[in-house]
């Protein structure tokens, strides 16, 4: 396995990166989506970033089109209601696969490390947050119910 750092990513304006850029940073990484019941965490995760960037989280947000086709629009499509609806700032990427053969690298790596409930490394819907300390280590993985506020108890740790 390619270290963590080293996974090839697409941003959402089509640029290339790797979460080398994030190192020593506290990261949120969430499969997102525009039309789902959840898409309202964006409020709320953008709330967290913007209240604890400066001590070092950063919210990725990785949009996934494979439950219930919920992300159907491109990136720009993405980009613009992300920024319209709910004035995200956090970095987002390109549309990636969270489950199956398609799989992105990052997400196999994170459900590894983390596996939901019952040992399942599947991810059951959109919004499912994975939250990683400054060593890149997946420290907890949070179901699409649990709001954004809820986690902010554990990632005060991690930043001080």
């Amino acid at each position: 396995m390619t270290d963590l750092y080293d996974i090839p990513l697409e941003t959402i304006e089509g640029g290339k990166a790797t979460l080398a850029d994030y190192r020593n940073k506290v990261l949120l990484i969430v499969n997102t989506a525009s039309r789902c019941g959840f898409t309202p965490q964006y409020a709320g995760l953008e709330a967290l970033y913007r209240k604890h960037k400066e001590q070092g989280l950063v919210v990725l947000g990785f949009p996934c089109n494979q439950f219930g086709a919920q992300e159907p629009g491109n990136e720009t499509d993405i980009a613009d209601f992300c920024e319209k609806n709910y004035g995200v700032s956090f970095p987002m990427f390109a549309k990636v696969d969270v489950n199956g053969t398609q799989s992105h690298p990052l997400f196999v790596y994170l459900k590894r490390e983390a596996p939901g409930l019952l040992g399942s490394e599947m991810i059951k819907w959109n919004f499912t947050k994975f939250l990683l300390d400054r060593e890149g280590r997946v420290v907890s993985r949070h179901a699409p119910t649990t709001t954004p506020d809820e986690i902010e108890h554990a990632i005060i740790p991690l930043i001080q």
